[in-house]
């Protein structure tokens, strides 16, 4: 999705605030910067073209950016991740492999990998997994 002019404009500003405190830039200083190169004291009153005159100063004076965050990872890769791990245990108390999972998620949800499915269909796995491994278990207790 690409960016609003105002989105460019907040995330520029956002940099050369970033910049200031980098380069350790008092108040009077920052203002002069800001003065000398647009004619105007704060950034809210500057458009995009100006704001980047603002960066590139910043730049030449000094300021390095960081690497660009790639943001926060989502919560639901993060709960898939721990479904795959617990799925894996469960195939490992009961000598299954990722194969057996893979055709439970085939014969209940027409995926050809576990790695296919959603977090809903993932902890549906997970209990056929988990019913699975009582099963054993319990046929295990019988015998013992």
């Amino acid at each position: 999705m690409a960016k609003t002019y105002e989105e460019k404009r907040q995330g520029l500003i956002a940099k050369i605030h970033v910049a200031q405190e980098q380069l350790a830039l008092d108040d009077d200083n920052y203002r002069a910067i800001l003065k000398r190169i647009t004619g105007k004291l704060s950034c809210k009153q500057m458009n995009l073209l100006e704001l980047q005159k603002i960066m590139e100063e910043m730049e030449r004076l000094g300021f390095k950016p960081t690497k660009k965050s790639i943001g926060r990872k989502p919560l639901h890769v993060t709960d898939v991740a721990e479904l795959m791990n617990k799925i894996a245990v469960l195939l490992k108390e009961t000598d299954k492999t990722w194969e057996y999972a893979n055709g439970i998620a085939k014969r209940m949800f027409q995926k050809d990998n576990v790695n296919q499915l959603n977090e809903q269909q993932l902890r549906k796995v997970l209990i056929a997994l988990n019913y699975q491994n009582l099963k054993v278990q319990a046929a295990q207790a019988k015998k013992a």
